[in-house]
């Protein structure tokens, strides 16, 4: 039988939902400060943040950005024109087209990076404890201690 949901678990949830809301929010804003929409920011954060061993192709990335693919190739066109990215087509398959991230690109996301580095260093913790009231009573452990 399922245990009852509890009113604290509720908010802990509903906090959770806030924090997300409003880290995401400071970060949109971050990257409209810094010459970049939301979305761009996004997607250059989601080809920076490639692990070497996926393909960096437009289908991976729209998969990470959770768009469909025609968004992605329009993402990627902005991107292009303005300097920050290159596309490169595969030379076993030429189906396949990569995407890299030029130095320009690079340059323009780590602004927006150090910015949410910091304001998750000065609130994550919050987060944290958020999440814990949610994971410690399902996993049927104490409250945590830890990030308080």
């Amino acid at each position: 039988m399922t245990e009852k949901i509890t009113s604290g678990e509720y908010r802990a949830l509903a906090e959770l939902r806030y924090r997300i809301r409003l880290f995401l929010r400071a970060g949109d804003s971050t990257a409209y400060a810094l010459g970049l929409e939301p979305q761009q920011y996004q997607m250059l954060l989601a080809i920076r943040g490639l692990d070497e061993k996926e393909p960096g192709t437009i289908g991976n990335f729209a998969e990470k950005l959770a768009i469909k693919h025609h968004s992605a190739v329009e993402l990627i066109d902005r991107l292009e024109k303005r300097g920050y990215v290159k596309r490169l087509r595969d030379k076993n398959d030429r189906r396949q087209v990569h995407v890299l991230l030029l130095p320009r690109g690079e340059k323009a996301l780590a602004g927006v990076v150090e910015e949410r580095i910091s304001e998750l260093r000065a609130t994550g913790a919050a987060l944290v404890r958020t999440i814990e009231t949610i994971l410690d009573r399902r996993n049927g452990k104490p409250k945590s201690k830890r990030a308080r």
